[in-house]
């Protein structure tokens, strides 16, 4: 498919979906990302020269990651990390440029974050822990556990990228539509349209998802965070891990939402999301795959009650 011909697809799919955007976000104003309210304290955690902001809840030898998607930041685990704190110890990290991290023309691959996770933990004076990400994060850990086994004790992998197959030419056409500029000059209406995407049904707590992204258009660091966005599209690209999955020897426990309008990618290929999915579950060496009914893409949000007792269940077997 030509390049003119997707862009008319994602033109029509964006008007389809734009019915649902509303006059109301026209009015807010700009925000520093220091300022958004996540609902917990942030620390910073200085990683060789980049500050590195997480939110660190409750008390445990036992300590899970929580590694958010692209375009997102810690707050995207806000309806988790209460009733995990609970059993262990939650570090949910802003990945640099994003959020309260710094944000700077960092190398933004996958073994980039990787290692400023790893180093992350060596400063929490944390040995191992379990890697809990979503889509792009779910990458990243697996990515991790490739790289740096021995800091991993299991994955769990939420919507997770890197199971999808593209090919070269939808590869460099994601590379190229994906420009920092682009990111940066989405209209308000899309970023309505994008981030309702994410839900089978929008929870009314994930609203913020929408206004703050709105809101942080006019924030000091923003060219900073689109060059991020774009970057880290092509690292996703550029690392898959559908042709790596049997080397992952950590157990993996896989959410997917059945009604996930992001994986698989519709705009350059066909399939559904369990077939998706099934990729993992056939290929990870020793997984559990839940497929979430009536649900969309970040799982973790939309169906709490399915992924918190879960996750617990599983790390604690």
């Amino acid at each position: 498919m030509k390049i003119k011909h997707l862009l008319i697809l994602l033109t029509v799919i964006a008007m389809t979906f734009s019915g649902c955007a509303t006059s109301r976000y026209y009015h807010l104003g700009s925000t520093e990302y220091e300022d958004f309210d996540y609902g917990f304290p942030t620390k910073k955690v200085q990683v060789r020269n980049i500050q590195v902001a997480c939110i660190d809840e409750g008390k445990s030898d036992q300590v899970l990651v929580l590694i958010h998607g692209l375009g997102s930041y810690a707050k995207g685990w806000a309806r988790n990390i209460p009733e995990l704190a609970k059993h262990y110890r939650v570090i949910a990290v802003d990945l640099p440029g994003y959020g309260k991290s710094d944000k700077g023309f960092y190398p933004y691959t996958l073994p980039f974050y990787a290692q400023v996770l790893t180093e992350m933990l060596s400063e929490l004076k944390v040995e191992k822990a379990v890697f809990v990400g979503h889509s792009m994060g779910g990458q990243i850990a697996m990515v991790t556990s490739l790289l740096y086994p021995e800091r991993v004790d299991k994955l769990v992998l939420v919507s997770p990228a890197g199971f999808e197959k593209f090919t070269d030419g939808e590869g460099a056409w994601m590379k190229r539509a994906m420009s920092p500029e682009f990111v940066h000059d989405t209209a308000i209406r899309s970023i309505d349209t994008n981030l309702k995407a994410n839900f089978y049904q929008l929870p009314p707590e994930a609203e913020f998802m929408i206004t703050e992204r709105i809101q942080m258009r006019g924030a000091k660091d923003f060219d900073a965070y689109c060059y991020a966005v774009s970057k880290n599209v092509a690292a996703m690209i550029d690392y898959p891990m559908w042709d790596k999955l049997t080397r992952v020897k950590h157990e993996a426990l896989i959410f997917f939402g059945d009604k996930d309008n992001l994986i698989p990618n519709s705009a350059l290929h066909g399939g559904s999301t369990e077939s998706i999915a099934q990729i993992g579950a056939s290929q990870l060496p020793h997984n559990k795959l839940i497929m979430v009914p009536d649900c969309g893409h970040f799982v973790q949000f939309e169906k709490p009650e399915v992924v918190n007792p879960a996750i617990v269940e599983f790390v604690g077997k």
